[in-house]
């Protein structure tokens, strides 16, 4: 198995949960949130290193040999911050705010997406997609036999990472495996749970409690 290394984003704010803290810090069956995947990860031995990313007020959350790096303004800022800490030859990127995700779809990840060299969980969409306009009125319906909706974590070779990162100086991408699409490099979708859900909104943090 090649090194690995896991950056764990924790920089988000609170503002659609209503909260002053960062949502993955809110907590969740007892315990901060985004310490469901960490406790996860950080059992996993295919995985040697884990970094945070998330503000210092917040390190003591995390065991003492944690690695961190800052937040940055947007996504792949705080995703270059945390791949600087990162010495792995593959890197898995996880949102804090997925605390959901099941040791047996990041190894099906992992087996799946390193001959790749990127690849991410995901789900076939299960609702109908409809493209509309400014004005909200519908263009078209899409063919939902071809739609995935993205989770994490999402996987990148070290250097299609680093690429991609240079690539997107200008631009403002929703997730990670798009920094392989940007370079023209091949993305594997792997299916994965469909409870590895993104806490957004105070409805899916009680929705949460009773998974």
């Amino acid at each position: 198995m090649k090194h690995i290394s896991l950056i764990l984003l924790a920089g988000g704010s609170g503002i659609r949960m209503g909260s002053t803290i960062p949502k993955v810090f809110l907590p969740l069956k007892n315990r901060a949130m985004i310490l469901h995947s960490f406790k996860l990860f950080f059992s996993m031995k295919e995985i040697a290193e884990i970094v945070v990313v998330c503000p210092k007020e917040y390190h003591s959350y995390f065991p003492s040999n944690t690695l961190f790096a800052p937040p940055g303004k947007e996504r792949q800022d705080s995703v270059e911050n945390g791949f600087k800490k990162t010495t792995g030859e593959i890197i898995l990127i996880h949102d804090g705010a997925r605390p959901f995700i099941k040791k047996e779809d990041v190894l099906k990840l992992l087996k799946e997406g390193i001959p790749i060299g990127a690849a991410t969980l995901g789900a076939p969409t299960k609702n109908t997609i409809k493209q509309v306009n400014h004005n909200s009125l519908v263009e078209k319906t899409l063919d939902r036999s071809i739609l995935y909706e993205m989770y994490t974590p999402q996987l990148l070779k070290r250097d299609l990472l680093e690429k991609g990162l240079s690539a997107a100086k200008e631009k403002k991408l929703t997730d990670d495996v798009s920094l392989a699409e940007l370079i023209g490099h091949p993305v594997k979708i792997v299916t994965g749970s469909s409870r590895n859900i993104k806490i957004t909104h105070p409805i899916d943090l009680k929705l949460a409690e009773i998974l």
